[in-house]
């Protein structure tokens, strides 16, 4: 699944490493891009969004 997603609370490349670490420690093929400047990562993974969201959530960050 491909999925974007704007997530406000990125405030710089530190904010979507921890993403993607958060993602990645649940679906190890999941990859992640990013970008600070629209707040908005890309993200191909073969979790739900629903649990897309959960991580990024306990990550620390909301989606918008």
């Amino acid at each position: 699944m491909n999925l974007k997603l704007s997530v406000p609370s990125i405030g710089c490349s530190s904010c979507i490493e921890t993403i993607t670490k958060a993602i990645q420690s649940v679906d190890t093929s999941a990859v992640i891009t990013g970008d600070s400047a629209s707040k908005s990562l890309d993200i191909e993974s073969q979790l739900p969004e629903v649990k897309i969201r959960e991580l990024i959530t306990i990550a620390g960050h909301k989606v918008a």
